[in-house]
């Protein structure tokens, strides 16, 4: 793979150590807490291929190390191979966040390559509970052995386990992901955003977060709207189809935003950390999901 040079910036701007690129809304499952309203049903979104080559290339130049895709499903997007090879070509880290339902033969080839990794989700180590939260017959057994494929491979996997349902099966679900080899693993609540926020009939408020949006990362959405994180999609700083990724990041609305977290959340984790605070005891200070 030949790598690409791209001039950085004169004056690079943001801090960012990840940028998540929300490449689709479409994706196999249906999650009840999912964080956008991502279905089988749900549109790709606005930003084209071009588009998203442009923020790319703008995240090499700004020095942001690693991009995370994720959806929706991200292996649903027709060119989010592309979107990987473009970013490794630039010397930048891919994390791809997939539900692992359905891993195409070709896909292992992308995996396996160096500076990729997967995130992925898990809800339960009983199929019936896990099918339960993502609607979708056959996604424990589908997701389990994906999951289990990955790491016979050797490919690098972290896994978020999200508390939908009362008495949960969460500590047996951790239990099950370290027996197959996952050792990165985070726990969080379900957060009003989204298909959440629309069952629970509850308004989404800049509180809901974790507290790290803008901390450290940054959020691309499928409309092109850039956001502290893919959590915070209803508080926009802007959008990268009117203005540029670099300048968005220099400007007031992304201050203000970054100010409010700053001010409601100063002894955050450090932000290389991707997985909880305190594993045992504490939620996720990087949920995705």
């Amino acid at each position: 793979m030949t790598t690409l040079f791209v001039p950085p910036l004169p004056r690079p701007t943001g801090g960012l150590d990840s940028l998540e690129l929300e490449i689709t809304g479409t994706c196999q499952l249906a999650c009840e807490h999912c964080l956008t309203e991502s279905s089988p049903h749900a549109k790709q979104g606005d930003m084209t291929y071009a588009d998203w080559r442009e923020v790319i290339i703008d995240a090499a130049r700004l020095g942001i190390p690693q991009v995370q895709l994720i959806g929706g499903e991200p292996t649903t997007h027709p060119q989010w191979i592309a979107l990987a090879e473009l970013a490794l070509s630039l010397n930048l880290r891919v994390e791809v966040y997939s539900n692992m339902f359905k891993v195409l033969p070709h896909y292992w080839d992308v995996f396996l390559r160096d500076g990729v990794t997967i995130g992925t989700s898990y809800y339960s180590d009983d199929p019936t509970e896990h099918d339960t939260i993502t609607t979708r017959p056959g996604s424990y057994v589908a997701t389990r052995t994906n999951i289990r494929e990955a790491v016979r491979r050797g490919v690098a996997v972290r896994a978020g386990i999200v508390d939908v349902l009362p008495g949960q099966r969460v500590a047996q679900a951790r239990a099950e992901l370290l027996s197959m080899g996952v050792t990165r693993i985070n726990t969080d609540r379900v957060r009003a955003v989204g298909r959440a926020a629309e069952k629970s009939g509850c308004v989404p408020t800049l509180d809901e977060m974790c507290g790290r949006c803008t901390q450290g990362r940054a959020a691309v959405l499928p409309n092109g709207d850039l956001a502290g994180c893919v959590l915070s999609r209803d508080f926009p700083a802007g959008n990268v189809r009117e203005d540029r990724l670099f300048k968005l990041l220099d400007g007031p609305r992304w201050a203000a935003l970054s100010s409010h977290f700053r001010s409601v959340r100063p002894t955050s984790c450090a932000s290389q950390d991707s997985s909880d605070c305190d594993p045992a005891n504490t939620t996720a200070c990087d949920p995705a999901y």
